[in-house]
């Protein structure tokens, strides 16, 4: 029993491998592809693609990964909600679009494109994993987002889709949720972000997208370091100090990071193995600017003085010895250039102190200038750089950063010294000595041992710390130097005291000597000592920078004494200073000296946010110690350092409202105090300490706390603004007004804090100065000084940013209202700019969301925006303020789309009636490439947005008549088509135009509303306004954007889900007002057809249906007026042309097209058969014009060719002269593109022909846009002319280049009368004649090509075409291009007909030949002398009928003498037009047969043999040095009786009684051809004498056996049909050389080339060679060398040989001038006797032996060399009985150019010589016109 198929709980599925469906039920696969699965059977599952729902099937389960999604039911339907999250969904989305595309750029061969592709998609499905695995933290998961969405966006650009548009948090913006402004905003923003990350990739060496914006944003930074492990040979304990480095100025710039590293290699904390983590933090920008940072390690070992010493106890440890360094440039790391990864490990090699006395800072500077090899010694770290400072990135990064990890800071301050980050570090750096060795024979190894001690001399524990990470110890002892008496040092300590202690202590430096023998070592005790105190006698701290200490000498003990020492100076500087002369040993106190042999450097830096250095800000923090000094302190702030005042920001704000709340009853110091504020406050606002501004908003929120500061300081600024605007001179009022915003930062503060105390007591009177302050400001605004006028601008500036903090404490109305007034107190036409840009302002703030506040101020706003935006004055001033404007404008509608609806009705109504038609007028009269063009229409399109239906309604009503009405809906409409038109957003920017799109379409139906009511009735019709709502509408229906079907699958149905398909909307509206018109629609014929004929081609089925009738309509509508619908139809061919090149339209829409029209006319009898008629020829010319557009992109050149001729016809039968002229100029055009330059030539007479030689002015249809300069019918024909002639020329057509020239020589000669251009003409034929004579002229191959089977298009569908081949085109090459233009048809090998299966087959059959050209006869050439480079031109050229013969048996075949049953059928082909002509080829249209007697056949062998000897003699005799061999070829082909084989076949076959008996009625072609077997001796003969006067003498022998050969010939043939003899040769006279022969005659000719091609016969050997071995026995040697004497190769039919054959039997002509060896005219007897009367030219001949032996061997003319073709092998239709025709043999020889050879023959000797040939038939003589010469050689439309 068969499984059924069942539901299934699985709904969407993905392929993971190809599944190749068989047959319809199954559905082909793809990886990736997504499926909706509906049912499952067994293995399979039942369903459908997501991207393409219409196709469904079944596919096996086993290809399927199945995903588990929920489903949400709908009424009908299902619809799965994707389980990822959006991010992943768009991932997925994005890698789908790139895919295809990632496709197309392998198929287009984009190789760059293609990789770069290729490794975004590996990027992003990497993320997305990522992304799915659910596992990151979420800083990581935060930076991941960043990296994908930034990587979509760039992809998105550089692939040029869509931009994406997101929130800050990267989710795609909703267009629905989001406001106009916002979106385009947005697009703005995202826009600018790809540009610059575009240009960071086109400079590779920028950082990181993501990371370096993130960075560039934070003032802090810190870099986290993690030591994984220390490789390094010691043997003892070691101290590694890691830091950072700037090697520029070689300075240590942060703490260090101690880690100590235990001899067994591990830490001596065995728990801090893996966890040796640091946090450098405080770098601000100024560090990631710096050029160069390095993280550097110095590496101090603990333990004997010298290495080799052995570890035994007599040597002394424990002394720190340098030992090397490790250093690593972490400047991308810094700089978020280089990705820092918390799992990738970097190596710092390390570098060990080369000698004893190398100095570790040294060794520093050198390590980062060069670089050298470590031995695998060094340190492994990971780092990374962070964003933030501690607190910060412990937030950030819990994963790295925690309670335990190290911080080592800065060394100085961070950028930003917050509130509450007490610090007090006082950082001491060891710098260098200088120490006397006095009484030591040796230097000493000096240890400095440091600690901090009290005034007592104690010293106190832990208050040294060594490095961060490192417990804090109570002394510190120096590294170690060897001897050396001038040590560096450079070692960074911090002492870290209380601050109540920092008054009493100093620090203690003790120098001593270590020996390295532990016993000597015990005995040392310490030389010299030095100090400093910390804190100066003023109460300021230590200045940073370096101190030379005076080092003191004595005794030892009086070192450790306080009272001994502190009394002494403790710097130079000191007794410099006090004056001081020291002795060199002197004894100064205490038993203590100071040394002047010694000395001590070292440099502190103190870090404290308590302890100043400047006196000024001491006294000003300690005010009270002083009072009386507090004047000049609060006066002295202003001239002390910026950097110290922001270091102790809160302590002088504390002290300045201490002084101001301790003096409140008098207002002596408020002015100065109100002063210093605005200092402090100035300085903040300073770029320099713009960082601080957290500062101070932090110290206002958390530690102000002068509750009654609001008075003062308003009473101040009231003062300060009285003043000014009286015009007084008040010197601070600048800075104030420039503060503003943090003094009212204080007031409220202060008001509020007050209020809370005293529970709002006071809350009026505050109320009432705040107005009056405001009031003053006011009094400002109105002041007419001019030194107000910069006063005034401040205000405007800064005035917004006090609103925030007024509103919290100040009724906002009020406010308002007093904004209101300050505002309208300016005067109107002042101060504009700064006006607009200070209303932006207040509409940002909070006070504009309030909707009682809106009423006030919105009414100023709009008036001056109107003013300003309805100002003509100068541009320059305008696009400045425009800006303004807009963004104004636009915060305003940004503001009021965030508000509930019912607020903002009437300020929507506000703006829209001052400012909507305004806002228009601007755009219409701003250019497209106006920077603010895009904001302006954003903000026209967010007003209408926010426009309801009853705001359209009052809108509408606001005008008061109705002209002003239309015109304002006409710039409407018109503005609304142009922005249709040229889009002002980037083409990328998709949601915004479908918005705008939104937008504009309601519009356009509110407006249409208004038409119908308002401009419909019979008085009010406007044709212009409904005429541009058509227009309108139809540019809206057809703009790109809507255009679904030609977007991807995944943007057709994003557009379609979220906007639906907006086309059928307004496609219908335009049906229903098109119906509306009534009988004004007459108005808009043919107007509207084009427009409308657009909309119909939409390829929406609903739209067609719904549109089509319109068309009838108009016919009807038409027809009702005039009888016809002549217009509409003109007008319909027209545009239809127009719309299907520009791609659209297709069959469906031909079938629906006649359909609906048909239907339609049913209903009306009268009209039926005009519309039938009608639909006739649309349908006729959209075939025609889609056959044309799907081969234009085809690279098939020759395919478009033809479906131009048909439409070039179809326009000529329709009589539509400037289509047709259209096509012409595209035919000649894609001519040109190959070079054809005969046919483009032909097919530029086509327009002449249009042309007639007068003097009236052109008519427009046909001028051609290339020759617009020509006025009349004269110029335009004659400037085509020449233009035709100069693409004759270039074709080598010099024939029809000099009819036409002849043409025009008649015209300048007869008509105009310019002898001028006529000599010029003149000059031009003559060069053409030369060129006739001279340029050889390689004639091409015809081929036929029959195209068979359904499957090609029906231009070409089971028809046979003649195909004109290029110069050298070999057919087997033409084949090769023909099949891969179809390389999915099928090559026949056979060359008749096929039969009816083949031609209704659907596949594709291609048949290929080649076929020879017949001649036509030319009357003027009867019976006269015509040299061959005259008549070979015809033989090629001008031509219509076309032969292919093939051999066939008949009768019983003569194994011995095949010759006696071959007979020969030739197909005959006759052509529409002429090749050449307007095209390449042309179709056949007349096909028949004939067939060819043996006998026949053999008389044209033996004619052609003939005729090729007589033509080999002309050849050598004009030109001494063509090669010998191919002569040599041929008379030994015929004469060695080796080969001979020829003249024993025919005598065989038919010289018996029996043939003659048989065959009574052949009785003169027997003769004939004995006739002909008798002329051959003398021919050869003629050979033979010029054989021998040019043979080598190498090649003599050969002649020699020849001769004989021939006369032993000569006797047989003679005796046997008598002897036939040729005049003596003149040789004395230098002859043009001329043919023997010259005739012309029909020619019947059996193609070896046509039979030498693939598709020659079934039963062919090799593809390369034709041969009848198969047909006929194997003959002897002498049998198939004979029938050489028939197939000699001939130089003008292009045989393929095998392979092997590199050489080519044809003769090349080396040279021109040559002497003649036979004058052709001692030869003029011979055409008395031997009167050839053939109606067969003896053609190569068929029968192709395998080895044309010696012609093969002998043959040295190369392939390469030029062939000179020789006879064209041409064909009339032979009846048997017909008499034969005289024979010519053509001679291609290159005329002598000597003077000497120009008179050789008598001209009776020429007449004699041609009197003997004539020709049997003859054609009607009489002069044709050029015109007719043209017209029946070209095509014949």
């Amino acid at each position: 029993m068969m499984a059924r198929w069942s539901k299934t709980d699985k709904k969407s599925g993905v392929a993971i491998y190809n599944f190749k469906g068989t047959g319809i039920p199954q559905l082909t696969l793809q990886i990736g592809d997504v499926v909706h699965i509906l049912e499952s059977c067994e293995g399979w599952y039942k369903g459908y693609l997501v991207r393409h729902k219409g196709s469904e099937g079944i596919f096996p389960k086993s290809f399927i990964h199945i995903k588990e999604v929920p489903v949400e039911k709908k009424r009908h339907s299902e619809n799965t909600i994707p389980a990822e999250i959006p991010l992943v969904q768009e991932v997925t989305t994005t890698l789908w679009e790139w895919g295809s595309i990632w496709k197309q750029l392998y198929v287009t061969n984009k190789k760059e494109q293609f990789q770069q592709v290729q490794s975004m998609m590996y990027d992003l499905m990497e993320w997305r994993s990522q992304l799915l695995s659910g596992t990151l933290p979420k800083d990581e998961l935060k930076e991941l987002k960043q990296k994908v969405t930034s990587k979509i966006d760039y992809g998105n650009k550089i692939l040029e889709l869509d931009l994406t548009v997101r929130d800050e948090d990267g989710n795609i913006l909703d267009p629905d949720e989001t406001s106009v402004i916002s979106l385009f905003h947005a697009h703005e923003e995202a826009t600018n972000k790809i540009t610059e990350r575009i240009k960071e990739e086109m400079s590779k060496d920028q950082p990181d997208f993501a990371s370096y914006s993130r960075m560039s944003s934070s003032p802090t930074h810190s870099l986290y370091v993690f030591v994984r492990n220390f490789v390094c040979r010691i043997g003892e304990d070691a101290e590694l100090f890691m830091s950072l480095y700037d090697p520029l100025k070689s300075t240590i710039i942060s703490e260090n990071y101690l880690v100590r590293w235990g001899s067994r290699g591990f830490p001596k904390e065995i728990d801090m193995l893996n966890n040796l983590k640091v946090v450098f933090t405080d770098l601000g920008n100024k560090d990631l600017s710096r050029d160069k940072i390095y993280l550097v390690c110095q590496i101090v070992r603990v333990g004997r003085m010298d290495l080799r010493d052995s570890n035994s106890k007599k040597y002394t440890q424990g002394l720190r010895r340098p030992f090397g360094v490790a250093v690593m440039d972490i400047t991308d790391v810094i700089k978020g250039k280089a990705e820092g990864d918390e799992e990738k490990q970097h190596f710092i090699p390390f570098h060990p102190v080369m000698a004893e006395n190398d100095f570790l800072h040294s060794l520093l500077s050198k390590v980062t200038a060069s670089k050298g090899d470590s031995g695998g010694q060094g340190l492994w770290v990971t780092v990374k750089m962070l964003v933030g400072d501690v607190i910060q990135t412990r937030k950030d990064y819990p994963h790295l950063v925690d309670r335990t990890t190290v911080v080592a800071r800065k060394l100085g301050f961070p950028e930003i010294i917050m509130p509450g980050d007490i610090r007090n570090d006082i950082y001491i750096t060891l710098l260098h000595g200088d120490f006397d060795k006095y009484n030591k024979t040796t230097q000493r190894n000096v240890e400095v041992i440091m600690c901090v001690c009290d005034e007592e001399g104690r010293v106190m524990p832990n208050a040294v710390c060594l490095g961060a990470g490192d417990k804090p110890v109570s002394e510190y002892r120096s590294v170690l130097y060897y001897q050396v008496k001038q040590p560096r040092w450079m070692e960074t300590l911090k002492v870290a005291v209380p601050i109540e202690d920092m008054q009493r202590i100093h620090l203690r430096f003790m120098f001593r000597h270590r020996s390295s023998q532990e016993s000597k070592d015990k005995g040392e005790k310490n030389f010299a000592m030095a100090y400093i105190r910390l804190m100066k006698e003023d109460g300021t701290t230590l200045q940073d920078g370096t101190h030379d200490l005076l080092v003191l000498k004595g005794d030892s003990k009086k070192m450790e004494d306080a009272n001994a020492y502190l009394t002494l100076p403790s710097t130079r500087q000191h007794i410099e200073n006090k004056g001081t002369i020291i002795g060199r040993s002197s004894s100064i106190a205490g038993g203590l000296s100071v040394s002047s042999r010694d000395a001590f450097y070292i440099s502190t830096l103190v870090c404290s946010t308590k302890l100043t250095q400047n006196v000024g800000l001491l006294g000003l923090l300690k005010w009270r110690m002083k009072p009386e000094l507090l004047q000049e302190n609060l006066e002295k702030l202003k001239i002390v350092d910026g950097e110290e005042v922001v270091k102790f920001l809160q302590d002088t704000l504390d002290a300045l409202f201490n002084i101001m709340m301790e003096h409140s009853h008098s207002n002596e110091y408020d002015i100065l105090v109100f002063d210093a504020l605005i200092y402090i406050i100035g300085l903040i606002a300073d770029r320099k300490f713009q960082h601080f501004n957290t500062v101070l908003e932090a110290y206002i929120q958390q530690h102000f706390s002068a509750t009654l500061a609001y008075k003062k300081l308003m009473s101040v600024l009231k003062t300060y603004l009285d003043t000014s605007s009286r015009g007084e001179q008040c010197e601070p009022i600048l800075r104030t007004l420039k503060a503003l915003e943090y003094v009212f930062k204080f007031i409220v503060r202060s008001r509020t804090l007050f209020s809370q105390l005293y529970e709002g007591k006071e809350q009026i009177e505050f109320e009432e100065s705040m107005r009056r302050l405001f009031e003053s400001i006011n009094n400002l605004m109105k002041s007419q000084y001019k030194t107000a006028i910069l006063l005034q601008v401040a205000a405007l500036k800064y005035i917004p940013s006090v609103l925030h903090d007024v509103e919290m404490v100040f009724d906002a109305k009020l406010l308002s209202q007093l904004l209101y007034e300050f505002y309208t107190c300016i005067p109107p036409v002042k101060l504009q700019k700064q006006k607009v840009q200070s209303m932006k302002e207040i509409v940002l703030s909070n006070l504009f969301k309030k909707q009682e506040c809106r009423d006030i101020l919105l009414p100023v706003i709009t008036k001056e925006l109107k003013e300003l935006l309805e100002r003509k004055d100068d541009q320059q001033l305008q696009a400045q303020e425009k800006k303004y404007c807009v963004e104004l404008l636009n915060s305003i509608l940004e503001v009021l789309s965030c508000q509930d609806p019912a607020s903002t009705y009437n300020h929507i109504q506000e703006i829209m009636v001052q400012l909507l038609r305004t806002v228009n007028r601007t755009v219409i009269t701003m250019g497209r490439d106006d920077p603010l063009i895009s904001h302006f229409v954003a903000c026209m399109t967010a007003i209408l947005n926010q426009m309801n239906n009853q705001h359209y309604s009052v809108y509408i009503e606001t005008f008061q008549t109705s002209s002003e009405l239309v015109d304002f809906l006409m710039e409407t409409f018109i503005m609304f088509k142009d922005l249709i038109g040229k889009n002002v957003y980037p083409s990328d920017w998709m949601a915004m135009s479908m918005v705008q799109n939104r937008v504009f379409l309601r519009a356009i139906n509110k407006f249409a509303e208004t038409m119908n009511q308002k401009f419909l009735e019979n008085m009010n019709f406007e044709v212009q306004l409904w005429n541009n709502y058509f227009h309108l509408a139809v540019a809206f229906i057809t703009q790109d954007s809507l255009q679904l079907e030609n977007f991807s699958h995944a943007k057709s149905s994003k557009i379609q889900n979220k906007y639906g398909d907006m086309r059928c909307l307004i496609g219908f509206a335009i049906r229903d007002m098109w119906y509306k018109l009534d009988h004004n629609k007459i108005c808009f014929i043919p107007g509207m057809v084009g427009p409308i004929l657009e909309m119909t081609l939409i390829p929406e089925v609903e739209l067609q249906k719904a549109t089509i009738p319109i068309f009838f309509d108009m016919m009807l509508c038409e027809y009702q007026r005039t009888g016809e619908f002549k217009k509409f139809e003109n007008e319909i061919i027209l545009k239809l042309d127009h719309e299907v090149e520009g791609g659209r339209g297709d069959e469906h829409y031909m079938q629906l097209f006649e359909s609906i029209l048909t239907e339609c006319a049913g209903q009306h009898p009268g009209i039926c058969h005009l519309v039938g008629r009608f639909v006739c020829l649309v349908k006729g010319l959209l075939e025609k014009l889609l056959d044309y557009r799907t081969v234009m992109n085809d690279e098939n050149k020759d395919n478009r060719m033809s479906c131009t001729v048909n439409l070039l016809n179809f326009y000529k039968n329709i009589n539509r002269e400037e289509m047709y002229i259209r096509y012409l100029y595209k035919l000649r055009d894609l001519h040109l593109d190959c070079e054809n330059y005969t046919e483009a030539a032909y097919t530029l007479l086509l327009h002449t022909w249009l042309l007639k030689w007068s003097d009236e002015q052109c008519a427009p249809q046909v001028m051609s846009t290339e020759f617009q300069c020509s006025q009349t019918y004269r110029q335009l024909k004659e400037n085509l002319y020449e233009k035709i002639i100069e693409y004759f020329d270039k074709g080598k057509m010099w024939e029809e280049a000099i009819a036409l020239c002849k043409e025009l020589a008649d015209q300048y000669e007869k008509e105009v009368f310019d002898y001028e251009l006529l000599s010029q003409n003149l000059i031009q034929q003559a060069k053409f004649y030369e060129n006739i004579m001279k340029i050889l002229r390689p004639k091409p191959d015809y081929f036929a090509v029959g195209y068979y089977g359904q499957g090609f298009p029906t231009f070409l569908r089971n028809k046979v075409f003649i195909y004109r081949g290029k110069e050298y085109e070999r057919r087997e090459d033409f084949q090769a291009q023909l099949m891969s233009q179809f390389p999915s048809a099928e090559k026949m090998n056979t060359t008749s007909p096929p039969g009816e299966e083949v031609k209704s087959s659907p596949g594709q059959y291609i048949q290929c030949f080649t076929v020879q050209p017949v001649l036509e006869e030319q009357p003027r050439f009867k019976n006269k002398a015509v040299p061959d480079q005259i008549i070979n031109f015809y033989k090629s050229n001008n031509v219509h009928l076309f032969h292919y013969s093939r051999p066939v048996r008949k009768g019983s075949v003569d194994p011995e003498n095949e010759f006696a049953s071959m007979w020969i059928e030739r197909t005959s082909f006759v052509t529409a037009y002429k090749l050449p002509g307007i095209l390449r080829w042309f179709e056949v249209v007349a096909m028949s047969q004939t067939t060819i007697s043996p006998l026949e056949n053999a008389i044209e062998t033996m004619s052609m043999t003939n005729e090729k000897i007589l033509m080999m003699i002309n050849q050598y005799q004009s030109d001494e040095n063509l090669p010998i061999n191919p002569l040599s070829m041929l008379l030994n082909g015929i004469v060695d009786p080796a080969v001979m084989g020829g003249f024993a076949k025919y005598e065989k076959a038919f010289f018996t009684d029996e043939y003659s008996r048989d065959h009574p009625q052949d009785l003169e072609k027997l003769n004939r051809l004995k006739d002909l077997i008798a002329w051959q001796i003398p021919f050869l003969g003629a050979g033979i004498k010029i054989h021998e006067r040019r043979v080598s003498d190498n090649l003599r022998p050969f002649h020699d056996r020849m001769e004989e050969c021939f006369k032993h010939l000569k006797v047989k043939v003679e005796k046997q049909y008598g002897a036939r003899e040729l005049p003596d040769f003149d040789d004395k006279r230098l002859g043009r050389p001329r043919s023997m022969l010259r005739s012309y005659r029909q020619l019947s000719v059996i193609s070896l080339s046509s039979m030498n091609s693939d598709c020659s016969t079934p039963n062919k050997t090799t593809s390369e060679s034709f041969d009848l071995e198969v047909a006929l026995p194997k003959q002897g040697k002498a049998e198939s060398e004979e029938t050489a004497l028939q197939i000699n190769p001939h130089p003008e039919v292009k045989r393929r040989k095998s392979k092997k054959r590199t050489k080519r039997s044809s003769v090349v002509f080396a040279d021109e001038k040559t002497v003649p060896d036979i004058s052709i005219s001692d030869m003029k007897c011979v055409l008395r006797k031997y009167e050839f009367m053939s109606d067969t030219n003896l053609s190569e001949h068929a029968v192709a032996p395998q080895k044309t032996s010696v012609l093969k061997q002998m043959s040295s003319v190369s392939r390469s060399m030029p062939v000179i073709p020789g006879l064209t092998l041409t064909v009339g239709p032979v009846a048997p009985d017909e008499t034969i025709a005289s024979h010519r043999l053509s001679q291609p020889v290159f005329p002598s150019t000597s003077d000497g050879d120009k008179k050789t023959l008598k001209k009776k000797k020429v007449n004699q010589l041609f009197k003997t040939m004539r020709i049997s038939r003859v054609l009607e003589d009489g002069k044709q016109s050029v015109e007719h010469h043209f017209k029946s050689s070209s095509t014949d439309l």
